[in-house]
C-alpha cells in the first residue's frame, strides 16, 4: 500500500513540478521555447497509468496552470482537456510506439495545442503571435523521450517487487 501511494505522490509532485516550470522566468529571447509542460508530464501518465489520470485530472490541472500563471481563467484547463481527450481516445496505438514516433505524435498535439491558443487569442481579440510562437511544440517533441524515460525510471522503482 505504501509503494501505491508513493506512486500517486510521485504523479501529484512530477505534475506540480511542471507547473514550476512552466512559471520559472526565463530571458525574453528564449520564452517561446517555453514547452507546455503540464501537457508533457500529463502526456506522460495518461498513457501510462489512465486508471489514476484523465479528464479530471486534466481539468484541475489546467485550472492551477491558469491561477499560476495568470492566463485567461480555463484558458489551460481547455488545452489539457483537449489533449488529454485525443491521448485517452489513442492511447492503446501511442502507448506501444517507439519513442521517436510517440515524440511525433505528442509534436502533433502540440501543435493542435497552439491551434487551439490561437483560438482563444481570437475570441478574446489578442493579436496574432509572432512566427516563434510554433517553436514551442519542436521543443516539446526534442523533450518528450528524455520526459518519459526519467518519469518512467522513477514510476518503475516504485512498483512493488513480486517474489
Amino acid at each position: 500500500m505504501s509503494r501505491q501511494r508513493d506512486r500517486a505522490g510521485l504523479m501529484l509532485v512530477s505534475l506540480a513540478l511542471a507547473l514550476l516550470l512552466s512559471v520559472l522566468p526565463m530571458p525574453a529571447g528564449l520564452a517561446p521555447l517555453r514547452p507546455f509542460w503540464p501537457a508533457l508530464v500529463l502526456a506522460y501518465w495518461l498513457l501510462e497509468t489512465p486508471h489514476r489520470a484523465g479528464l479530471g485530472l486534466a481539468f484541475a490541472l489546467g485550472i492551477a496552470a491558469d491561477l499560476v500563471s495568470g492566463s485567461l481563467l480555463g484558458e489551460q484547463a481547455l488545452r489539457l482537456c483537449i489533449l488529454a481527450f485525443i491521448v485517452l481516445r489513442f492511447r492503446a496505438r501511442l502507448r506501444f510506439f517507439p519513442l521517436w514516433q510517440q515524440a511525433l505524435a505528442l509534436f502533433a498535439l502540440m501543435l493542435n495545442d497552439r491551434v487551439v491558443v490561437l483560438m482563444v487569442r481570437g475570441f478574446t481579440d489578442e493579436g496574432m503571435p509572432a512566427l516563434s510562437f510554433w517553436l514551442s511544440p519542436v521543443v516539446g517533441m526534442l523533450l518528450w523521450p528524455w520526459v518519459f524515460l526519467l518519469l518512467d525510471d522513477l514510476r518503475l522503482k516504485l512498483r512493488p517487487r513480486e517474489g
